[in-house]
């Protein structure tokens, strides 16, 4: 078995590679060559084979390779028969070929069993349309994707497909968009973002390279969307701290001389009896001076300085700062918290995680403020463990976000509010991002908004 795996494997890879049909030549002469084998062993050294060489492909690409590779085995099984038969009487050629038909069919059917149990079960959706339009395979993930069951759309075409009961509003504004994009206009990519937020890369390979067929095939790249988006963040947040780094020297130098300046022009100012300009002048200046500052810590946070400490605690501490403010909003502040006061203890810099934490409850009174319901205003803070981690959930039901504020919701400089800086929530951003946490963001208009953050329990 492994001496034929050897020669097959190159034969087989050759011809694919080189998608000529001279290629073959390598199959029949290996089909005479070799011999006390059986189909089965056959079928399973290429099969064995074959998951090799799609290991590293696109599910498109697969079903192009399968489909070329069987001609490949019919090539080598005819000759390694024909081999065995040639001195056989009439009869038993006969006897022998119907065993061989019956038993290669039984084989063809068992790896097309295989290779279609392998292509519903991929993590792509695939949907494969013929000359004529019609629904020939669709596997699993795709029938997920129209919420639609497979038995019921294999055999339709696009105008049935869209007329089918189940199918709904959204989905087939989203079928006959992607006709327009990618049949009508010859796109080969399309991406998009469904209703639950998820980024999907749609792919079409054309009927001239599948003999006349469509293939489409579906993947979810919102990993990959996600990593993406979080290396661009880091690259403004680097950004942002070299903009800081170059403010604070610009500026600060020119302030102090000024500072410096008035202080011995107070005097005269005194005796001409305006020595309140200068007071304003001084404390104007050491309000930009404050801002700066500000601003470089905020763009530019320090390494944390960790230390074990008890987030329920944590949070208690930031309900008692910020009630008085929230009753004045007509807002509750709710804890909810997993055990008792030391139960989940975290290794943090506690200043750092209590400025996260108060800048969110402080967005969050905003929020609840700002809607137009005369409801009483909620802020439920709470914790669980989750694994390793501990889950710090702020949620409100204020008025919401929509999915473009929540897309650059943690870039620098972007905010909402007319006196805002676009800092705050950059900065916290990153401050998880150092103590080796993550934060995410759910939200709908009108219903709320819910920060997750996640950090690491001490050990």
């Amino acid at each position: 078995m492994q001496m034929m795996r050897k020669r097959y494997f190159p034969a087989l890879a050759e011809y694919i590679r080189s998608d000529k049909e001279s290629s073959l030549y390598q199959a029949a002469e290996l089909g005479k060559e070799l011999t006390g084998i059986q189909l089965d062993d056959v079928i399973a050294i290429h099969e064995d084979c074959m998951q090799t060489l799609v290991s590293n492909v696109d599910s498109e690409e697969a079903v192009k390779l399968y489909n070329r590779s069987f001609i490949f085995l019919i090539e080598f099984m005819v000759a390694y028969r024909s081999h065995l038969l040639a001195n056989q009487t009439n009869d038993q050629k006969f006897t022998e070929m119907r065993e061989m038909l019956l038993r290669s069919n039984r084989s063809f059917e068992m790896v097309k069993n295989k290779y279609e149990n392998v292509l519903q079960h991929m993590d792509s959706g695939i949907a494969l349309f013929d000359s004529e339009g019609i629904l020939t395979f669709i596997n699993l993930q795709m029938a997920k994707h129209l919420d639609i069951p497979r038995k019921t759309l294999v055999g339709c075409n696009l105008p049935e497909i869209l007329r089918h009961p189940q199918l709904s509003r959204y989905t087939r504004k989203m079928v006959l968009r992607l006709y327009k994009e990618m049949l009508l206009r010859r796109m080969r990519n399309y991406e998009f973002q469904d209703r639950d937020g998820n980024h999907l890369l749609v792919t079409v390979t054309y009927g001239d390279q599948l003999e006349g067929d469509f293939l489409f095939s579906v993947k979810d790249v919102s990993e990959y969307k996600q990593i993406e988006q979080t290396a661009l963040q880091n690259d403004k947040l680097a950004m942002l701290g070299r903009i800081a780094a170059a403010i604070a020297h610009e500026i600060r130098n020119p302030l102090t001389s000024i500072r410096g300046f008035i202080q011995l022009l107070r005097p005269y100012l005194l005796q001409m009896g305006k020595e309140e300009y200068a007071r304003i002048i001084l404390a104007e200046i050491d309000r930009a001076n404050d801002i700066i500052y500000e601003f470089l810590n905020s763009s530019k946070p320090s390494a944390p300085l960790k230390k074990a400490f008890s987030i329920n605690l944590l949070l208690k501490e930031v309900a008692l700062l910020t009630e008085s403010e929230a009753l004045m909003r007509n807002c509750q502040i709710e804890l909810q918290l997993e055990g008792d006061e030391y139960a989940l203890v975290a290794s943090i810099d506690m200043k750092q995680i209590k400025q996260v934490i108060l800048n969110i409850v402080k967005n969050s009174l905003d929020a609840v403020a700002e809607r137009k319901s005369d409801d009483i205003g909620i802020i439920e803070l709470s914790t669980r463990a989750d694994g390793s981690y501990v889950e710090i959930t702020m949620k409100d039901n204020g008025k919401g976000m929509d999915k473009a504020t929540l897309t650059r919701l943690f870039d620098p400089f972007f905010t909402t509010k007319e006196e805002g800086t676009g800092l705050g929530l950059s900065v916290s951003y990153r401050i998880i991002r150092n103590h080796g946490g993550s934060i995410r963001v759910e939200s709908v208009v009108g219903s709320g908004t819910s920060f997750i953050i996640y950090l690491p329990l001490a050990e």
